[in-house]
């Protein structure tokens, strides 16, 4: 492990250390998903199930989005390899606070993976807050609340969830995905889960090099909810 002893990896590491491990980490994850038999040209590396919570004052106005990102197992296995706890296979918020970072820096080059829209208008948001990782049957989830620049009283909001490049397949979770915190009774949320695309024909890996066109491609295949109000 980099750095030494990992329970001191955030004291004696600098960002630029961390960031070369998350990038090291990515590319053996993609490494051993590619020497799968079968899989040599598969897209997405990783998979990610999303509940989300939209969070509302006491106004009425919206604050921004909640969101919990429960990894596949093979992933959660990676992130976790070589981590020292008290005990093993136990890992605790602390354990996990240097990993959480990373993550969190690495997302802001990509948005969050996370859009919103209100009355057809970006609304954007600010740098996530309360973010932190757990480990739970193998599983392991990424906790962060993305506030808006400022908060949004809208007739309808759309919120978007979608990696362009499909390097990350998000997905809904079948229960509850998708809740009101605080909202005005009258509110009402629609959800939309993302079709499957590789029911619609997969795109070549030299199709991926275009960001543009592998943009235009994943978005049809977005997780989409929206919040209507009076």
């Amino acid at each position: 492990m980099i750095c030494g002893n990992t329970n001191r990896i955030k004291a004696v590491c600098p960002k630029a250390v961390l960031m070369q491990y998350l990038r090291r980490f990515i590319l053996a994850v993609t490494a051993v998903i590619l020497a799968l038999p079968g899989r040599a040209t598969a897209h997405p590396h990783v998979w990610t199930t999303v509940k989300s919570e939209v969070v509302y004052a006491a106004d009425g106005s919206i604050t921004g989005i909640r969101h919990a990102w429960s990894f596949d197992e093979m992933f959660s296995t990676f992130a976790t390899q070589g981590l020292e706890t008290k005990q093993k296979g136990v890992f605790t918020r602390e354990d996990l606070a240097p990993l959480a970072k990373v993550n969190i820096e690495s997302l802001k080059e990509f948005d969050y993976f996370t859009r919103a829209t209100a009355n057809g208008k970006a609304s954007p948001f600010n740098e996530p807050l309360d973010y932190w990782l757990d480990f739970r049957d193998s599983v392991l989830t990424l906790n962060f609340t993305l506030p808006f620049k400022a908060p949004v009283k809208a007739k309808q909001l759309n919120f978007e969830i979608v990696d362009p490049t499909w390097f990350v397949d998000f997905s809904l979770a079948e229960k509850d995905p998708v809740a009101l915190v605080g909202a005005p009774a009258q509110c009402k949320l629609s959800v939309a889960k993302s079709k499957d695309p590789l029911q619609q024909g997969k795109p070549s890996e030299e199709f991926f090099a275009s960001t543009e066109s592998a943009g235009q491609w994943a978005a049809q295949f977005a997780n989409k909810f929206s919040v209507t109000c009076p």
